[in-house]
């Protein structure tokens, strides 16, 4: 027995150990946006939320992606994104094709001052990004970080989001239920 103890000792602190970096991972992730976010604004250029879809247009075939496809490449929710490819669209950074051939939808496609704009966030945001984030570590330190984070995406996108269903509770019988003859 007393290995056993010490086995779940053991795993307990690891677990602990492990799960320290969470809080840390969102207070870092939460301070970068921000930073970022302020960046951007005193430059006079639009939020982050933007940048992710004009890049994710730019690198798409024909630098046109559906809504759903969009939702998925970015970090916006689907419930979000068609409002955002409107005010991109209003501010003539994007275009809505509805010539599509299944008729499933329409398509944003990246304008030429979308693609210009792009580049005017990214004079801000790739340094940021240098100076906040991958500048505070080695070479190895980032292959690291690009690893386990590579990972636990992976894992996020490969888990299911409901929970499992509760074990069914045995159904009352009689003998269960008590009988009152």
């Amino acid at each position: 027995m007393p290995t056993k103890e010490r086995s779940t000792s053991k795993d307990e602190a690891t677990v602990r150990k492990a799960t320290s970096a969470w809080p840390l991972f969102l207070a870092a992730h939460t301070a970068l946006i921000a930073s970022i976010e302020q960046r951007l604004r005193r430059a006079g250029l639009p939020e982050l939320a933007w940048y992710d879809v004009l890049w994710a247009l730019e690198r798409s075939p024909g630098s046109r992606m559906r809504m759903h496809e969009l939702a998925t490449e970015t970090v916006i929710a689907r419930s979000n994104i068609t409002r955002l490819v409107d005010r991109l669209a209003a501010a003539g950074l994007v275009a809505r094709d509805r010539q599509c051939a299944d008729r499933r939808g329409a398509y944003a496609v990246l304008t030429d001052a979308g693609r210009a704009m792009r580049r005017r966030m990214w004079s801000i945001y790739g340094p940021a990004i240098e100076e906040l984030f991958s500048g505070r570590m080695s070479a190895s330190e980032s292959a690291t970080v690009e690893q386990v984070l590579r990972r636990v995406l992976q894992a996020a996108r490969t888990t299911p989001t409901e929970p499992p269903p509760a074990p069914a509770r045995p159904a009352l019988t009689r003998s269960s239920r008590g009988s009152r003859a």
